[in-house]
């Protein structure tokens, strides 16, 4: 076969499939909007205004003031990696438990949250399974994370004060 020939056959069969995608009814161009001013593809624009939502609630959660329409210009691999710094700021800054509760949890489990002492009581603050749905938790509360139950243990002295760690709450 001809050098010519070949090149022939290999163009051909190169532009075959790329015809065939471009007459399929699903095949679109990207929309002008999602081309970032840098040139770089963007996703739609759902998942952008979702991304620069959680900037806007990490960078307030941990006291900064967010510039929406400057991050609004950001592409979404940017916005990802900011998000990605901001959560890992604010997982550093872990919100403080306050010291009543603090008192509590050295008493009922030495602050613990993982105790499971086998007596029908669970977790940080020993909750019993019925207190503990009763606060809105799920599951065994000994398997939830710290935080939550340091939440839901705040949220039951908001409404019964002490009185639910008998020995522990004076």
């Amino acid at each position: 076969m001809h050098a010519k020939t070949a090149l022939a056959v290999a163009g051909s069969v190169l532009a075959v499939p790329s015809a065939a995608l471009a007459a399929a009814p699903d095949n679109h161009a990207p929309d002008s909007d999602a081309l970032h001013p840098s040139g770089k593809l963007t996703h739609d624009e759902g998942l952008k205004d979702g991304l620069v939502r959680t900037n806007v609630r990490l960078s307030r959660r941990l006291d900064r003031k967010p510039r929406v329409r400057r991050l609004q210009t950001l592409s979404v691999s940017v916005l990802r990696e900011r998000n990605r710094r901001l959560r890992a700021r604010a997982a550093r800054l872990k919100p403080a438990t306050p010291p009543y509760l603090q008192a509590i949890a050295a008493c009922e489990s030495g602050g613990n949250p993982s105790t499971d002492t086998g007596n029908g009581f669970y977790g940080k603050y020993q909750f019993t399974q019925e207190t503990w749905q009763a606060v809105g938790g799920s599951g065994n509360p000994a398997a939830a994370p710290e935080a939550e139950q340091d939440r839901r243990a705040a949220q039951l002295y908001a409404q019964a004060g002490p009185s639910q760690w008998p020995a522990c709450g004076r």
